[in-house]
């Protein structure tokens, strides 16, 4: 096996710790000699082992001795004493020849300093290895490392013919069972799911994720003056499923009935608490450790959400049908841009089939507004 095959086997085992580590990164690792891999592990948990101890441990149970061997890890190895001991000194300790490196780690904690130990001890690194694949696997954490902000997901789907709905509102089902699976996939990796009161107020969801074994996502309803029904099923399961109200009411008795019933409220309107200041929102959500947001908003927050600069990346799921019709919803609401000269410019766009439906997915590169 080539080394870049060594590494996709570590990315396969880190994507095993999707929606179960945050806020920390997915990591996989691998321990080869002679061409054949003798240990492997992944970050499994939030403040358990990371894949690198794991890797070991597995090794140590088997009473193989990893002297001489080479590791193959997604990340950088963390050099700092945390919820568990520096990953660096297991290597050390276990005698490891080379590490090969997919993602450097942006954590000020880290940064270049745990393969500069490595080296220090007379192992020998060999960076960006699939680097690539393994910094996308990442791009939350990266983001939420550096900027303290959730990464937000802003995800729709919509006709051939750019609907999100028919005349008449009704919009299930747009794509077909293959691809809501896969959403429920971005359920679990996302920390949060946000909708508007308007979605709340029309589909009356539950926003939950519905994979066998999963994790709910905290629930973010944007509702500016605490309109969200009290028997909705969001405020009937807030005691079993983290709920959180952004938003910009004073009425005490108001707050007083949704915190009864297990909803969390943030205060956090504009200037005037005529509708959610959006980044002062995404700072005092990444203050309480939510480090990406899945973003199911209707046309109107969409538009919200482009404009405050908040939207990292976008997936739009596009069935083949058609719905037509003058007065039928697309995905993105608001004023819009007076011209094309100020458009949000989308990169690094891919397009993936999932069954009979297309998902493209971009990350959105700048941003006309209050960016």
């Amino acid at each position: 096996m080539t080394d870049s095959e060594f590494m996709k086997e570590a990315l396969s085992l880190a994507k095993k710790g999707m929606g179960f580590v945050s806020p920390n990164p997915m990591v996989g690792a691998v321990i080869v000699r002679n061409d054949k891999i003798i240990g492997s592990g992944y970050h499994m948990k939030y403040g358990e082992l990371h894949a690198e101890r794991n890797a070991f441990a597995q090794c140590d149970s088997m009473g193989i001795d990893c002297r001489g061997a080479d590791m193959y890890v997604t990340l950088e190895p963390c050099c700092h004493y945390g919820k568990t001991p520096p990953c660096t000194e297991a290597v050390i300790e276990h005698g490891i020849k080379r590490v090969f490196i997919g993602s450097s780690d942006p954590n000020p904690l880290v940064a270049g300093k745990g393969t500069e130990i490595l080296r220090n001890h007379g192992i020998e690194v060999i960076e960006g290895v699939l680097k690539e694949e393994c910094d996308e696997l990442n791009e939350i954490f990266f983001h939420y490392i550096t900027t303290h902000t959730p990464f937000v997901t802003m995800k729709y789907a919509m006709t051939i013919d750019g609907k999100i709905a028919c005349c008449t509102g009704d919009s299930k089902w747009i794509t077909g069972e293959e691809a809501r699976s896969s959403v429920q996939l971005d359920r679990l990796k996302h920390s949060a799911i946000m909708v508007g009161i308007g979605t709340v107020l029309a589909d009356d969801p539950m926003l939950t994720c519905r994979l066998e074994n999963g994790r709910n996502p905290v629930r973010i309803i944007c509702d500016t003056s605490l309109k969200t029904p009290l028997d909705s099923n969001i405020v009937h399961t807030a005691k079993n499923i983290p709920t959180i109200i952004a938003a910009a009411c004073s009425d005490e008795k108001k707050i007083s009935d949704f915190e009864k019933a297990g909803c969390r409220i943030i205060q956090c309107g504009n200037e005037n608490n005529s509708a959610i200041d959006l980044n002062k929102l995404m700072k005092l959500l990444g203050e309480r450790g939510i480090d990406s947001i899945l973003l199911e908003g209707g046309a109107q927050l969409n538009w919200s959400a482009l404009n405050a600069g908040i939207v990292n990346k976008i997936q739009a799921y596009i069935a083949p049908k058609i719905f037509g019709g003058v007065s039928s919803k697309t995905p993105i609401g608001g004023m819009g841009v007076n011209s094309p000269s100020e458009a949000f410019i989308l990169e690094k766009s891919k397009i993936i089939q999932i069954g009979d439906d297309f998902l493209i997915e971009s990350r959105v590169k700048n941003v006309y507004g209050n960016n």
